[in-house]
């Protein structure tokens, strides 16, 4: 499987990001999650898995769990494990940022046709 690196901004300045630390951007058309704790930056999908909750709409904990806005649900952010039990996982991104930008990266661009 083939990584392809997406550019999604130039700095972490130019993300605007709510006041949970949450942002949505466009990737190929697609929207991810991003967030940013503790400066460091983390990307997943929109929506949580268990009902599809829009997961910006959500908030970071003290931890840097990601927390569904719908049922509360919560995610590491570090590996999408579901860390308050329900046994759901979260679709997590690589991302780095580097002094070309901030990249991330899409194992399965496929992914975006589903």
């Amino acid at each position: 499987m083939e990584n392809h690196w997406y550019k999604v901004a130039e700095n972490i300045n130019d993300i605007s990001f709510n006041a949970n630390g949450l942002s949505e951007i466009e990737i190929n058309g697609k929207t991810i999650c991003l967030a940013k704790h503790n400066d460091q930056l983390f990307a997943c999908t929109q929506k949580c898995p268990h009902a599809g909750g829009l997961l910006a709409d959500g908030h970071l904990d003290a931890l840097g769990n990601l927390v569904c806005p719908l049922h509360k649900y919560k995610f590491s952010l570090k590996n999408g494990r579901n860390v308050s039990g329900e046994g759901y996982y979260l679709k997590t991104f690589q991302i780095e940022e580097k002094e070309e930008g901030i990249f991330v990266c899409i194992k399965n661009p496929d992914f975006f046709d589903s």
